[in-house]
């Protein structure tokens, strides 16, 4: 069953605050392999102009996919999770996340549209600072597989 084009448009509350530690950043630059100094050492992040270590460019998914939960958890919507595939993510920064940051996210439906009886749902985040500050904008694509004949849905 399709997803009710209604939805497109529709704003969550924003998250609670996460606060960026320089810990966090330094384990996900460790576990995807990059080892810029900038994301561990605080001189070497001074050294570019930055206030302390900055984030790699993608440390901002775990926040926005957890503040899209709330889009995929809307009982009103009926998205079956069990379904969904990640398809696409695109971030659009203002500037670097960076430690101490305390960020918040606002996640609206930007489109949803059927194709092959796949629901594919497009979700905007837009990650604030305290002083509400645009740091970066993300679109995350969700796929939510068509139901097979097997299973009794088709």
């Amino acid at each position: 069953m399709a997803l009710d084009q209604s939805f497109v448009g529709r704003t969550y509350p924003p998250t609670e605050p996460y606060e960026v530690g320089r810990e966090k950043i330094r384990e996900f630059a460790e576990a995807v392999g990059d080892t810029n100094p900038v994301y561990s050492d605080p001189e070497a992040a001074k050294a570019l102009g930055y206030s302390d270590v900055i984030a790699p460019p993608t440390f901002v998914f775990s926040i926005t996919f957890r503040a899209a939960g709330q889009v995929v958890e809307d009982p009103q919507l009926g998205l079956d999770y069990s379904r969904v595939v990640h398809g696409d993510q695109k971030f659009a920064y203002r500037r670097p996340v960076r430690a101490g940051d305390r960020l918040t996210v606002v996640s609206t439906i930007e489109a949803i549209k059927s194709l092959a009886g796949n629901d594919v749902i497009d979700i905007s985040g837009d990650v604030r600072d305290e002083a509400g500050e645009l740091v970066v904008s993300a679109l995350t694509k969700l796929v939510a597989r068509a139901a097979d004949a097997e299973d009794g849905e088709a």
